[in-house]
């Protein structure tokens, strides 16, 4: 893997921790669209697939890997309002406001993305969140300057599964396919990256199961931190010897 020319990350699950950042920002926010009225805030529960008194989503939640354009409908239905788009711009202000307040990334992040770039990749962010609330949350993390792009469900190249923000990625910055890996925890990674041709590496640190994962995937690793190590010169230090990533106002570390 070390021919790559282009690394691009998914968020959450990825980047970020997915049940320490989600899990209480959907919960706040799930109070805050039901206005204390106990039983819609059940009903959203249930279309969600979230474990309120656990703070923490299924497997099988839309949440996990879908946009609030997949979601957004169901929080409508259970709210009997209309998804319209002035009611998913509220759902995904409301979540990035509670997002960046309980941030928590997965290892070192920064650390590892500057390893990478130092080691001449470029890099990039595809995600099914907000391309706004993406870009804040990578600020947040300390790594905005060194993406190339953000990509989000809205940015205008589609949502993954669909590999359209992968593809643009490439086209714009004159990136072979096959010179290109997605790191990822999802099936909808995976199909991302196929379907446009890249490579794909899998993360253990998403809140799905990854038994269908692991053999499909061109490099497993434990977490993001490993990645210096695997696509880089050996004489490049490892992310996990230098100092964690300082935990700042509205960040906390794993």
């Amino acid at each position: 893997m070390r021919d790559l020319t282009a690394v691009l990350f998914d968020k959450d699950g990825t980047l970020v921790h997915f049940d320490r950042t989600w899990g209480p920002a959907a919960g706040a926010v799930i109070r805050s669209l039901s206005g204390g009225d106990g039983a819609a805030a059940a009903r959203l529960e249930a279309v969600s697939h979230y474990l309120a008194d656990a703070e923490r989503f299924l497997p099988t939640s839309p949440l996990v890997s879908g946009s609030s354009a997949h979601y957004g409908p169901l929080w409508a239905q259970a709210l009997g309002r209309t998804a319209t788009a002035d009611f998913l711009a509220l759902i995904d202000r409301l979540f990035a406001e509670e997002g960046l307040r309980h941030l928590t990334p997965i290892g070192r992040p920064k650390a590892v993305l500057e390893q990478l770039k130092a080691g001449g990749l470029d890099l990039g962010m595809v995600t099914n969140d907000a391309e706004a609330n993406a870009r804040q949350q990578a600020q947040a993390l300390g790594i905005d300057g060194l993406l190339s792009a953000v990509h989000g469900y809205d940015t205008g190249f589609g949502s993954k599964p669909g590999p359209g923000m992968v593809r643009a990625f490439m086209e714009r910055f004159g990136h072979r396919p096959g010179a290109v890996a997605v790191v990822g925890d999802s099936a909808h990674d995976l199909a991302a990256a196929r379907g446009a041709g890249a490579r794909f590496i899998l993360v253990r640190t998403g809140p799905m199961p990854l038994a269908d994962l692991l053999c499909e995937a061109d490099l497993v690793v434990d977490s993001v931190d490993d990645l210096p190590a695997q696509l880089l010169p050996r004489a490049l230090p490892p992310a996990s010897t230098l100092p964690p990533h300082p935990a700042g106002k509205g960040l906390r570390a794993r």
